[in-house]
């Protein structure tokens, strides 16, 4: 897997995932496994789009679920071939959704995959309405454990904090 710093990647086609996939849990493998599948489909390079601090981090102050390090070697074992990471700050904060959609351009991508909720650029003014105007786009159904409860780094953070880590795990592999 190459590792990209800078937003800015060229390729003669891909298939993008978006987001800030903390934690990796068992909600982002699905994405990022219909990443590859479909990369695979198609005959061009995965690539994951992300952040080296979480949005939610920068916003809250919420607890990061794994660090780069870990996140990298997870998106390696899921076979990923190359990851842009962002950096999160307010200068990305001011970014405008065209501009986004502008670097994603620069990918040639064939395919986009994202969660249900994605939004980006300044003020979350996009959306993937907008995405769906520029590139094909494929949203994927958020993911439930048993008891129905949608599983996401949010949930997997509260469990934590309340002491209930024998509850978090299991969502996270």
């Amino acid at each position: 897997m190459k590792i990209h710093r800078s937003e800015e990647l060229r390729l003669d086609g891909a298939v993008i995932a978006i987001g800030a996939f903390d934690g990796i849990h068992k909600g982002h493998q699905k994405v990022i496994k219909r990443t590859v599948e479909k990369s695979i489909s198609l005959n061009v390079p995965s690539v994951i789009y992300t952040f080296d601090i979480p949005p939610r981090a920068y916003f809250t102050g919420a607890k990061i679920l794994s660090n780069e390090n870990e996140k990298m070697k997870k998106l390696r074992t899921l076979g990923i071939d190359h990851t842009v990471i962002a950096t999160f700050n307010e200068e990305y904060l001011n970014k405008t959704a065209e501009s986004f959609i502008e670097k994603l351009a620069k990918m040639k991508p064939l395919h986009i995959i994202v969660g249900e909720d994605f939004r980006f650029g300044h003020k979350r003014t996009g959306d993937i309405r907008l995405l769906k105007h520029y590139f094909n786009v494929e949203t994927i159904s958020p993911v439930c454990c048993v008891n129905g409860e949608r599983i996401s780094s949010t949930r997997i953070r509260e469990l934590i904090l309340e002491g209930n880590i024998d509850k978090a795990i299991p969502l996270l592999t």
